[in-house]
């Protein structure tokens, strides 16, 4: 039994990766690196995989975005800027990966991830209340962080949420959750910009997209309530596993195994 071309069990191995990538997502960030190898283990080709997770994605991220939006849990102030700068770090980001190895990057990920985590091992917990620096400060860190991660985004982009999250978080002493909202409108805009040229290059497969967007929309809404409930209890966690997970997946990309 075909499902859009595709073996039933083949649409169910996507639909149950979306959604424990968009759950991930919504607490930690970090889902691709869930999502797009369950694409890949599908059997579609790469361009189509990276294209049809987008729209899955972007649909599913409305979910826990609306759901930090209604919660309050946005600081417009740092987070048009941000958008606007994420956007055109993306875009540096893009026209460096065509000039440059990435597998440089990828070198550098394996010294910097390592440290990451020691530094997120060594902290109690996210910071629940938002911490004292100068305002002005707070906002050039958040305005930085998104131009320099986004470039990241576009010129590799596994994690990028998981950055935004911990610099916002740790750098700029944004509480969790407003760090949570602002992440998500950030990731959604760089996101929405990827997906629109997937689609003018037709690649992406629109009905598994679409099947996929529902589960990640489920994975998005209930992650999403499990870190405004609870806080810096969940996040952190979730954020050591996509640390490890995106360590392992850099280590298997430069060994030539993925």
């Amino acid at each position: 039994m075909d499902f859009f071309g595709f073996p039933v069990w083949t649409v169910l191995l996507i639909c149950g990766g979306v959604f424990c990538a968009s759950f991930m997502d919504a607490i930690g960030g970090g889902g691709g690196i869930i999502s797009v190898p369950t694409y890949l283990l599908a059997g579609l080709p790469v361009h189509f995989a990276l294209g049809t997770n987008k729209l899955s994605s972007c649909i599913g991220t409305v979910a826990s975005t609306v759901r930090y939006v209604k919660n309050g849990c946005v600081d417009w102030i740092l987070a048009i800027p941000s958008i606007v700068l994420a956007m055109l770090g993306a875009h540096i980001g893009t026209r460096l990966q065509l000039a440059l190895d990435e597998r440089y990057l990828k070198y550098m990920l394996l010294v910097v991830l390592p440290v990451i985590a020691v530094i997120l091992l060594k902290k109690k917990s996210l910071p629940e209340q938002r911490g004292m620096i100068n305002e002005w400060l707070r906002k050039m860190i958040v305005w930085g962080s998104s131009l320099i991660i986004g470039t990241y985004d576009g010129f590799y982009g596994p994690g990028t949420g998981t950055f935004l999250l911990l610099s916002f978080c740790y750098l700029a002493k944004v509480d969790v959750r407003t760090a949570s909202g602002n992440v998500k409108l950030v990731n959604l805009s760089s996101n929405l910009a990827a997906l629109a040229t997937s689609l003018a290059a037709g690649k992406v497969l629109i009905p598994i997209g679409l099947l996929a967007a529902v589960f990640s929309t489920a994975g998005q809404y209930i992650g999403a309530g499990l870190a405004l409930k609870n806080g810096s209890k969940i996040v952190r966690p979730v954020i050591l596993v996509v640390l490890l997970l995106l360590t392992g997946k850099v280590l298997l990309e430069l060994l030539g195994i993925m």
